[in-house]
């Protein structure tokens, strides 16, 4: 169970092969990654805004406030998970360590929350030249290439035409501001696309693609991501 991965300390996932689950190390009899009781135990993200998948106080809320006060130019965010642990270490693992097994991790569960009918192509959030330098891979184009191939979704790219401050040290209204115009879509997309991203947190950057989305002709525009930070907590 879960209480094994956390006495691991998060080395579970570094470790874990095929045939055994990704948590708890315990056989597995089928194809999947995790048993049925880690599987329960994770930190599902519900009750969620349907809109920005923020969690919600109580099942009768039917939107955030944040989601009543300013609507965002997405419609929908799919998120499974909230970014809790082991989330948190499992996304650290993949981002900063580059490991394939928490990747693919992720994918699996971030496919447990695909819409049906699914969408009609999907978009990586893009980094900047220099995240890109420093990580050396971007992770939302590598969720977003492996589960386009799961899928058979194609996948867009998008132009940064704008450089601005980290989104890491702004607060929530200056990273709307900080993105404003920060994207560009050169190709006309089809009519349903998803923004594919590891962890949502504000929803700004989704926000701005979004816009630079419907600007170049889609009509529909949600966010499909792993994990959501409450956004209590500021932080990237």
């Amino acid at each position: 169970m879960l209480t094994r991965w956390i006495a691991a300390g998060g080395r579970v996932v570094r470790r874990a092969l095929p045939g055994y689950c990704a948590f708890c190390l315990d056989p597995l009899s089928g194809e999947a990654s995790w048993c049925q009781a880690c599987f329960d135990q994770l930190p599902w993200n519900h009750p969620a805004c349907p809109r920005c998948g923020d969690g919600l106080t109580h099942h009768q809320q039917s939107l955030c406030g944040h989601c009543v006060s300013k609507r965002p130019a997405f419609d929908a965010a799919h998120v499974a998970l909230r970014y809790q642990f082991p989330i948190t270490a499992l996304v650290r693992d993949f981002k900063f360590n580059a490991k394939p097994r928490a990747g693919m991790l992720l994918c699996e569960l971030m496919q447990t929350s695909l819409p049906s009918p699914p969408f009609d192509a999907i978009l990586p959030v893009p980094m900047t030249p220099e995240r890109a330098r420093e990580r050396g891979f971007n992770q939302a184009r590598w969720l977003a290439a492996e589960l386009g191939r799961r899928e058979r979704l194609p996948v867009l790219e998008v132009q940064r035409v704008k450089q601005g401050p980290s989104q890491r040290r702004l607060n929530r209204q200056a990273r709307f501001a900080n993105l404003s115009g920060a994207f560009r879509i050169t190709t006309s997309p089809p009519r349903y696309v998803a923004i594919v991203d590891d962890v949502v947190t504000t929803g700004a950057t989704a926000h701005a693609l979004a816009l630079a989305l419907r600007r170049a002709g889609a009509e529909r525009v949600d966010v499909w991501a792993a994990a959501r930070t409450p956004l209590v907590v500021e932080q990237s």
